[in-house]
């Protein structure tokens, strides 16, 4: 044998052992999760332009690779194509920023998938301006018959000739899948020749309204709403044909913005809450997505500010607060950090948001996936909403009533979930609070569920001056006049401010009244009773007659946080109760077979300030939680610190000495 045949021999002996020694869950090791089992990510973008003409330059794998290793996230999100309709990946199907010295995408996935991390992109959908430059007929067309300079159509070419063919060419790129940004809340009504034929076709309407107000605005709503649906049906669908592992979310379809069930084959839910106030924009949206059915996370701003570009970054322990609010209801946290302008990434954030991981990942094996146990559902009614919006599908004014409504119950230690009329129907059982938030108009069915549901043995609390009459025959009084008027209410000698006038009652027999309503803020002026609380059936029906959730949303009063709480204690006895601080938020949650009671500390300037980095620690904080024997232990986690309890009269009794942002009591 020669040398070079010994040498040969011994290079594919050493190649068998190395083969053989590895350890056999590398591969498995390796492999990025899906989306359905990634707690926690990382969002960056840039939006590219075509002036930005050096774009990879400073992206080396050495940035990702050491982002990766402080941070070790599930998945990381990166740009490709922002609103303005360019890529910062040299595309060969579409519109290229203005110059590229390397491939960032490549170098992205390159890393990623060395750590076995996730690689999401970032594309925006409707919104593509350069799309629309290009290809003046591609452009939707509003109400004035001029085309929009930004959002596409759904009756052109677009989705087949760009958004389709490229979003195929990056999962060429072996991408796990895309975050679709500028979609459901970009859509509006389309007046193009073809869009009118086929409303007019479908629905019989010859004249087309143009605004809210005008006959059979709605009508059109719900038809540009269907051919939304249709349109992210048709890209989900080619793309799951081409690689049936690439994944496919449109930002906020089916959350707040779109109360619907999921009827289309996207992935997962996600979305980008406000930057301002993120806490309280936070414990809403995750409770609107979390009784979805689909692997879902929410994404936090890493900065503060305003929209004329001031951007004052946040800390780790402003985000850990925000993502508490999302871990607390089983979601999955991002945080989203901007990108340079040649798409390399913040380095100098990178221990912040190693900070922030830290205290997501030591909470996951308590919140991640949980299942809450039913207490009070606020009632977020379809047909509500849709009768008040005057867009396809946004977060605006027609919510404010029940986002105010969730913080008077969150304000007040209440376990609140968020329930859609498609996802409580037939379960309203499970729950022995539901709260209806002002909706003056309901469906004939979801009327019926409700009231079937307080006469087989439930409680309903029915907020709203004109909600009120959805439910005259059960309410035990009979209805007067609106006082159109500001009225003022309280209770227990106390009085603060309404906006919405005032619904006279006269209360039959056997009907209890709560509270009062005034003509000034002054007890004197009393115009009657603000609330009812009467038998119906096997169960209790609730009423009060002013308007207050939407003016707690703008003008926090300790007043009107008190009277709910105080009409909730007279129909509603809670599994936990917390007292001692005003600023606990509470979420009842069952994992593992476990009891794991959530305790969010909502201390803090979160309500004003741009960017902070302290949260008051609350407590002594009394705890009570109905229990159906003696526990084995309860622990104070992610301490895992036990905490000494009395049981007696079928309750864990404690005190928590010390809150800082979120701790989760295990009953075991």
């Amino acid at each position: 044998m020669k040398l070079r045949d010994l040498k040969s021999s011994a290079q594919v002996l050493l190649v068998v052992l190395a083969l053989f020694l590895s350890p056999k869950t590398t591969q498995a090791q390796k492999e990025p999760p899906r989306r359905a089992n990634s707690p926690f990510g990382l969002h960056f973008d840039f939006h590219a332009q075509m002036r930005d003409s050096l774009i990879g330059k400073t992206v080396t794998e050495g940035m990702v690779d050491s982002l990766l290793t402080r941070v070790k996230p599930d998945f990381i999100q990166v740009d490709c194509k922002g609103h303005a309709g360019f890529t910062s990946y040299p595309t060969e199907v579409g519109n290229r920023a203005g110059g590229f010295v390397n491939d960032p995408l490549k170098i992205f996935r390159k890393v990623t998938k060395k750590h076995g991390v996730a690689l999401y992109v970032h594309y925006s959908g409707v919104w593509d301006d350069r799309a629309v430059q290009l290809h003046p007929h591609w452009a939707r067309i509003d109400a004035d018959v001029k085309p929009d300079p930004k959002k596409v159509s759904f009756w052109s070419a677009y989705s087949d000739s760009l958004l389709i063919p490229q979003l195929k060419e990056i999962s060429d790129y072996g991408v796990d899948g895309v975050w679709i940004d500028g979609d459901s809340w970009a859509v509006e009504p389309d007046y193009r020749p073809d869009a009118l034929a086929e409303f007019r076709q479908t629905t019989g309407i010859t004249n087309v309204p143009k605004k809210k107000g005008d006959p059979h605005f709605d009508d059109l709503l719900e038809f540009t709403r269907q051919k939304f649906r249709s349109y992210i049906a048709h890209y989900a669908e080619a793309l799951h044909k081409y690689n049936p592992k690439f994944q496919v979310a449109s930002n906020w379809a089916f959350s707040s913005f779109m109360p619907e069930p999921i009827n289309i084959p996207v992935d997962f839910i996600s979305g980008d809450f406000s930057p301002y106030n993120s806490v309280e924009s936070g414990a809403y949206e995750a409770r609107c997505i979390a009784p979805q059915g689909k692997p879902w996370d929410l994404m936090a701003w890493s900065f503060g500010g305003d929209w004329t570009g001031m951007k004052a970054p946040k800390s780790a322990v402003q985000l850990s607060q925000e993502a508490a609010q999302v871990m607390a209801v089983g979601g999955g946290f991002q945080a989203y950090w901007s990108q340079d302008r040649d798409a390399s990434l913040p380095a100098w954030a990178f221990d912040t948001m190693g900070e922030l991981a830290e205290f997501c990942r030591a909470r996951q094996p308590f919140c991640y996936q949980a299942t809450p146990v039913p207490q009070v559902a606020l009632y977020y009614s379809t047909t509500g909403q849709k009768h008040l919006t005057d867009a396809v599908y946004k977060s605006n004014f027609s919510q404010q009533a029940l986002k105010g409504m969730l913080q008077l119950l969150l304000d007040n230690q209440l376990s609140t979930e968020i329930r859609m009329t498609h996802n409580i129907a037939g379960r309203m059982a499970d729950y022995p609070l539901i709260v209806l938030p002002e909706w003056e108009v309901l469906s004939g069915q979801e009327n019926e569920d409700l009231l079937n549901y307080v006469k087989d043995g439930g409680t309903l609390l029915v907020i709203g001056p004109k909600a009120v009459d959805n439910f005259a025959p059960a309410l035990g009084v009979a209805l007067g006049d609106l006082t159109p008027n500001s009225a003022h209410f309280g209770s227990a000698g106390r009085v603060t401010a309404g906006t919405t006038g005032y619904r006279n009652f006269t209360p039959r027999p056997g009907t209890q009244t709560f509270g009062g309503a005034y003509s000034r803020r002054d007890l004197r002026y009393l115009l009657g009773p603000a609330a009812s609380i009467a038998t119906y059936g096997k169960g209790k029906i609730a009423a009060v007659y002013v308007g207050l959730a939407d003016t707690y949303l703008k003008n926090e009063s300790h007043n009107a946080r008190r009277f709910v709480g105080e009409l909730v204690e007279e129909i509603y006895d809670p599994m936990v109760k917390v007292t001692g601080s005003q600023f606990v938020y509470l979420a009842v949650n069952r994992k593992n077979d476990k009891l794991m009671v959530n305790l969010l500390n909502l201390a803090g300037p979160h309500k004003s300030a741009a960017a902070f980095d302290e949260v008051p620690p609350l407590g002594p904080l009394q705890v009570q939680v109905k229990y159906p024997k003696r526990p084995g232990k309860i622990t104070l986690q992610p301490d895992g610190t036990p905490l000494p309890y009395e049981y007696k009269n079928g309750q864990i009794i404690f005190t928590l000495q010390k809150l800082d942002i979120h701790s989760i009591i295990e009953v075991d």
